[in-house]
């Protein structure tokens, strides 16, 4: 009798909507309703900062160059035009990677080359970008005019790394196949004098005499309103 009454109240419990829920599955609900909210807000937060990356990535910055007895270079840098270039040449900068190092390549009327560890034009930074210009299939409207900032390479393509260079003079027949990633808004005294002065030290356009090398200080970032304001 009594194994028939528990029969009972156990099939009327499993067919009855109104019965109360076992606490375990109500438990069982909340957990995955509070899962569902923080994997949304991960995704969210994900999403963010591959926007700021992007947004970041692809926008335009400014750098202050401070060259030790010459004086100070501003530049715009075109993260639009020549995305990963300006990544790279930025990542080295916030590194501190440039503080120190030297432009130790001085020829007139065409540029001066810095930012080789060795001094010599043979050394860079451990890691080679692709080359943003349009012989390496890249789009790059940037032409290498008076105060343009490009990126010095070896012969093959995608091997740029830490070496730029500022040209002091129109030099086209360098565009399409160097990758030009801004240009200069102050400070064209500063490349001019390295150029007058530095271009009697050189050999087969190097300054072997590393004394004679003009010595980055520091690369900052700074910002517009600070950029603009050398310009005024």
């Amino acid at each position: 009798m009594s194994n028939k009454k528990k029969k009972r109240k156990n099939s009327n419990y499993h067919n009855n909507p109104l019965a109360k829920q076992p606490e375990s599955k109500k438990i069982n609900k909340n957990t995955v309703i509070s899962i569902v909210c923080v994997a949304l807000v991960l995704v969210i937060v994900a999403l963010s900062i591959t926007f700021c990356a992007i947004s970041n990535k692809n926008k335009t910055r400014y750098v202050k160059m401070t060259v030790k007895s010459y004086g100070e270079i501003i530049l715009k840098l075109d993260g639009k035009t020549a995305p990963i270039t300006v990544e790279n040449f930025m990542n080295l900068v916030n590194d501190g990677f440039y503080d120190g190092l030297t432009f130790h390549r001085v020829i007139k009327n065409f540029m001066i080359q810095g930012g080789d560890p060795e001094g010599t034009g043979g050394g860079g930074s451990s890691k080679k970008i692709k080359g943003e210009f349009s012989a390496n299939g890249v789009k790059n409207d940037i032409s290498h005019r008076r105060g343009v900032i490009s990126m010095a390479r070896s012969d093959a393509y995608d091997s740029a790394s830490s070496q730029f260079f500022i040209c002091n003079a129109d030099s086209p027949h360098l565009d399409g196949n160097y990758a030009a990633f801004g240009y200069v808004i102050f400070g064209m005294d500063v490349v001019d004098n390295i150029t007058a002065k530095c271009v009697n030290y050189t050999y087969n356009d190097v300054i072997y005499d590393k004394t004679k090398q003009p010595v980055i200080t520091s690369i900052v970032e700074i910002t517009e309103e600070e950029a603009l304001s050398y310009t005024e």
